[in-house]
């Protein structure tokens, strides 16, 4: 084998319906979100065990995709982005372990294979329905139909876009979607329908917002920056999931924060 990298966008989920099904490569979520270029870089060589950061991590996501292909290697992960705030960063890594795995051990597999392996790795560990599909393609992408590759269908919202993030606390993304999920399929088929129609930056802005209250998760911090930002005439939303803002835009800096500051990636997730 030869040591491989990859490189796989953060995800912000701005809207969500989830679709749970028994085959995990038809299991996913109907939705929209933003790539962005503080993301995670995955290092794929000889030896075992997994580390994020420097420090040994259990991640079953990743240890799900070195068993799918069936290869025992060392993973290393860097990333910027603060873990389980919603940024996806378990389906990077899964995601990110797939293709610099296929790239060291020359497993001649085709992208859409690899992202099928990560997504059903992703699904089975219960992390996420819908980042690494997304984290794939990039940009401002729609999952116009959930799955996999081989069952999903994607769109998505063209811009480019300076972009902000608040972290102030975690979610449980199990406990979420374990619970009653019929407000947020509503809420989300209603918010990708009406981007799906204008397919704008800004509509992407207030589809997440209106979701973000329809679905009862915003705690009362993140109400309060929220309305700091419509204060100055910008428009925040939830990072879904984790008690995080995100904006398009400089409108947490406008409303007296200091946000973590990317980019919208314009392409999905590749080798180094």
């Amino acid at each position: 084998m030869r040591e491989a990298t990859a490189f796989v966008p953060g995800h912000v989920t701005g809207f969500f319906a989830p679709n749970p099904h028994e085959d995990p490569l038809r299991a996913g979520s109907r939705g929209g979100g933003v790539a962005l270029t503080d993301g995670v870089d995955v290092t794929v060589s000889e030896g075992s065990g997994v580390t994020l950061d420097g420090d040994p991590v259990e991640v079953a996501s990743v240890e799900r995709v070195l068993a799918a292909l069936d290869v025992e290697a060392r993973v290393d992960c860097e990333t910027p982005l603060p873990l389980g705030v919603g940024f996806g960063v378990s389906g990077a890594m899964a995601l990110g372990t797939a293709l610099a795995a296929a790239a060291a051990f020359d497993l001649e597999r085709s992208e859409n294979e690899l992202v099928g392996v990560a997504h059903r790795a992703e699904v089975n560990a219960g992390t996420g329905l819908g980042d690494v599909v997304a984290q794939a393609r990039g940009g401002v992408p729609l999952r116009v139909e959930p799955g996999g590759p081989e069952h999903g269908e994607m769109d998505g919202v063209p811009g480019r876009s300076r972009v902000e993030y608040l972290p102030l606390g975690e979610l449980s993304t199990a406990d979420t979607l374990a619970g009653d999920t019929d407000a947020l399929a509503t809420a989300g088929e209603r918010a990708l329908a009406r981007v799906h129609e204008t397919p704008t930056l800004a509509t992407f802005a207030d589809a997440s917002r209106s979701f973000a209250e329809a679905v009862g998760l915003l705690t009362d911090d993140l109400r309060d920056v929220l309305a700091a930002v419509d204060d100055v005439g910008g428009t925040a939303s939830m990072a879904m999931l984790g008690e995080t803002a995100f904006c398009l835009g400089d409108g947490l800096s406008a409303a007296g924060y200091d946000p973590a500051v990317c980019e919208i990636h314009p392409a999905g997730a590749v080798l180094r």
